[in-house]
């Protein structure tokens, strides 16, 4: 029985894709694989039966990816799986930091009869926001799915993603501007969103230097992560004029009350339909993982998927992306003949990854062999 444990509710949806031959509890204490959504990881004792840990989400800022990788750990995420839910929420905000409609209805709840509303409502008038462009600041799966919508919704995009894939590019209509610069896109925008993980390169990307070479009035929106929007910068630009307002879905304490910012409660993917796309990934990915070897959507190894050969056995290994290690693995399974029926390399930084199917007769100490070569991460016999 495989053990599997969660660290955070995951939707029933997903985890009874597990099947019978699979034990799931959130208290497990040998697990060979978590599924986890918000909880933080980085003090986490991971346990040495442990082969993978599924973040029901994009982001893994909360689980520490170089541990996971020295210890063999191979870490997914599901890229895409709450795209629509979030896509959604930032549509939203654009007509929130267009027309002032928070503090209208807080008004109108607060003064509690309705006699006045006709002559006060020209206070929270705004504008729209058909024919305004719109720059997207990355071109994946939520970027792509929010420009498209905002052309249908009148406004003129234009993008910017150096990384652009070309399955991404074929979703992305073909009347999105592509830039090259952020320099270019700042100068055109009248909103602003951003779609790009939090990493040291994009660590405060809006500040008061990016800001400067933007239209007055500006309008941004994150729904990425909160550090890709340097707080003290943003205020300082809400007071001088320059940014009219700020929706994010990251608040932080110094971003409450202040006119102009609408703090969100982290609800980008918060719907029941996220939820539940999110887990069926990621047990689909952990049961590919350990049934078959094959890695997908993994943010820390290389990704590698191969069809099963009939009538042989598989052998995963990880082992450290230097010289010659091949030919070290391959005469190691000639010496306990063992012949290579199908095999698939990949690399990926410091990590490399072979699915090897095999013929003949596989012992119960293969791995433990395989894993006393020079720079081998783990060995794994998948019968």
């Amino acid at each position: 029985m495989t053990s599997i444990k969660t660290l955070n509710n995951i939707s029933d949806k997903g985890l009874s894709r597990f099947g019978s031959n699979y034990q799931v509890s959130d208290d497990a204490t040998n697990p060979e694989a978590i599924v986890v959504r918000s909880f933080k990881m980085h003090d986490y004792d991971f346990n040495s039966e442990l082969k993978a840990i599924a973040r029901a989400g994009a982001g893994v800022n909360n689980i520490p990816l170089d541990t996971c990788s020295q210890k063999g750990i191979v870490v997914f995420n599901t890229p895409g799986a709450n795209a629509n839910a979030v896509k959604e929420l930032v549509i939203a905000s654009l007509f929130l930091a267009s027309r002032d409609i928070v503090g209208g209805i807080e008004w109108v709840q607060n003064e509690k009869e309705c006699s006045q509303v006709e002559k006060k409502k020209s206070t929270f008038a705004g504008c729209e926001i058909k024919g305004k462009t719109l720059g997207v600041i990355g071109l994946g799966a939520i970027g792509a799915m929010v420009a498209n919508n905002a052309l249908d919704l009148g406004m003129e995009v234009v993008g910017y993603d150096p990384y652009l894939s070309v399955e991404g590019a074929l979703l992305l209509s073909n009347q999105v501007k592509k830039v090259n610069s952020l320099d270019e896109l700042y100068s055109k925008a009248d909103y602003i969103t951003i779609h790009v993980p939090l990493l040291d390169s994009t660590k405060d990307m809006i500040n008061s230097d990016t800001l400067a070479k933007c239209k007055d009035g500006l309008k941004v929106i994150n729904f990425s992560r909160g550090g890709l929007v340097n707080s003290d910068d943003i205020l300082s630009a809400i007071e001088s004029g320059k940014v009219s307002s700020y929706v994010t879905d990251f608040p932080e304490d110094k971003l409450l009350g202040k006119k102009g910012v609408i703090p969100i409660p982290h609800l980008g993917a918060s719907t029941a339909e996220s939820e539940e796309n999110c887990a069926v990934m990621a047990v689909d990915e952990i049961k590919e993982y350990l049934e078959n070897g094959n890695i997908i959507n993994s943010v820390n190894f290389p990704n590698a998927s191969m069809p099963r050969t009939p009538d042989t056995t598989r052998i995963v290994i990880a082992n450290k992306n230097i010289p010659s290690m091949i030919e070290s693995i391959t005469s190691k399974l000639a010496k306990n003949n063992l012949n290579i029926v199908d095999m698939l390399n990949k690399s990926r930084d410091d990590i490399a990854y072979n699915i090897i199917d095999v013929a003949g007769e596989v012992d119960s100490e293969l791995a433990s062999r395989i894993e006393s070569l020079e720079n081998i991460i783990f060995a794994r016999v998948i019968k």
